[in-house]
């Protein structure tokens, strides 16, 4: 039922987009059939062999490797199967971050064309670097993320990602690239102009971090008076670099006018490109011809059933710069392997839960901030903007929520937030039936809060502090 309604929202939202689909061109959509619709025991021999030459590779160029591999007991000869790859240490960010910055390199320095780096807000930095085939490849996954989205050529790309270092404008700059469209290199902020020139120059897709592209539309309104639904031409986002709900994806579709598809990458593996939604939205499609994934049970390391949820792994079957063995990601999701109904073989991984080691605990209680945010959207007159702020001032934590009210209502009554005590009372209710947790709940006047161009920030955990 929910894949109709869907269909029927952007049937009405976008007639020829859906046109395609009934009239059953939706191969138009897949950018490498040869290997995104590969049937999985043909798959799977290609992985295999695959994933030995990477083994070897990492094994003869990176000393970490070697090492772990010693200490295990085993050598590249013993991995020749898929049933092989448990026998294989985890990777873990620690030992991209001892590596920094060459470390890990395993090609000659003159070979690498392209250099990233993580900010190194937790430890040392993390060092990806591409060679010729890197980018290569980093484009082809690339360009099915945006084919996946209905993308093609004459389409006008803004990506509104940030460039630099980041892993998250290039990627897409280069996919845009690849797939033969018109890209606008913006880059993340300048709210209104990003308004003023997705207008001017009809720009058909939008990239960003999806609190963003809800900034984007509430900005457009509010402050420019420009419905972006009706007067924008955007028909579809790539939204990811950070969790998101089901409801906020509800929020930007209502808001933009277009159709949001969840992406999911990491620069330790290649960046933006390791999956992304097709159009049944029914999970997240992973390239895995170039990406292993695996889901294990974050505490003991040990795989978990298909469809439950866990820790997602990878490794990199055609990475030649930094390539990485079964990478514990920290990203909570499912995955599946059934066909899906566009036609593609890839395994399937859910929206990412959480994070393994953001998970919150007040009071007994375990929960992924996203949990907060479902329950949060699901009110009327609650807007998307909220911050969660945990602090155990002498023995117990206390969880305080502060909400804006959405723009409306908070106008509605004047800007006195004494006349929505009904309001924090059902937010304070929903909070304690969904995420399990009592809550103080703070609205605050609408626009108060921070708003985000990249990752959003609204956690503050001050019992790490104390």
């Amino acid at each position: 039922m929910q894949i109709i309604l869907r269909a029927n929202f952007h049937f009405a939202m976008n007639k020829q987009l859906c046109g395609e689909i009934m009239k059953g061109s939706i191969k138009n959509w897949i950018f490498q059939p040869e290997f995104e619709k590969m049937p999985r025991d043909k798959l799977l021999k290609l992985q295999e062999e695959r994933l030995r030459r990477t083994v070897k590779h990492c094994y003869e160029r990176i000393p970490l490797y070697h090492r772990k591999f010693k200490d295990a007991g085993i050598t590249p000869d013993d991995i020749k199967t898929m049933d092989d790859l448990k026998k294989i240490p985890f990777t873990e960010k620690e030992d991209l971050r001892k590596s920094y910055p060459f470390g890990m390199l395993a090609v000659d320095l003159g070979e690498v064309l392209e250099l990233h780096a993580s900010s190194g807000t937790t430890g040392h930095p993390t060092t990806c670097a591409y060679t010729k085939n890197d980018l290569e490849v980093w484009s082809k996954v690339m360009a099915r993320i945006y084919a996946s989205a209905g993308t093609k050529k004459g389409d006008i790309i803004q990506n509104a990602y940030g460039y630099g270092l980041f892993t998250g404008g290039l990627g897409f700059h280069y996919g845009a690239l690849e797939i033969g469209a018109t890209v606008l290199p913006i880059a993340a902020g300048g709210t209104e102009r990003q308004i003023r020139l997705a207008k001017e120059f009809g720009t058909t897709i939008l990239a960003c971090t999806p609190s963003y592209a809800a900034h984007l539309g509430r900005y457009a309104k509010e402050k420019l008076g420009i419905d972006p639904a009706k007067e924008l031409k955007w028909k579809s986002g790539l939204f990811g670099a950070e969790a998101w709900s089901e409801q906020l994806r509800e929020r930007i579709e209502e808001l933009l006018g277009l159709e949001a598809f969840d992406i999911y990458g990491l620069s330790e593996v290649i960046g933006p490109g390791v999956s992304v939604e097709c159009p049944q939205h029914d999970g997240l499609h992973i390239q895995e011809d170039h990406f292993l994934p695996e889901i294990i049970d974050p505490k003991t390391g040990e795989a978990v059933e298909e469809g439950e949820a866990g820790e997602l792994v990878l490794t990199t079957l055609t990475r030649e710069a930094t390539p990485v063995l079964r990478f514990r990601t920290g990203d909570i999701t499912v995955l599946k392997t059934e066909e899906c109904p566009c036609g593609r073989t890839l395994a399937r991984m859910g929206r990412v839960l959480g994070r393994a080691d953001d998970m919150l605990k007040v009071r007994g209680v375990k929960f992924w901030p996203k949990t907060v945010e479902h329950a949060l959207l699901g009110i009327k007159g609650v807007s998307e903007n909220y911050e969660i702020t945990i602090e155990r001032p002498q023995e117990l934590d206390i969880m305080t929520l502060r909400v804006e009210p959405d723009k409306e209502l908070f106008e509605s009554v004047g800007g006195d937030l004494m006349k929505l005590k009904d309001l924090a009372k059902e937010i304070a209710e929903q909070i304690k039936s969904i995420v399990g947790v009592k809550a103080n709940v703070e609205l605050v006047p609408y626009g108060s809060l921070p708003r985000f161009m990249g990752k959003a920030k609204r956690v503050k955990d001050l019992r790490k502090e104390t």
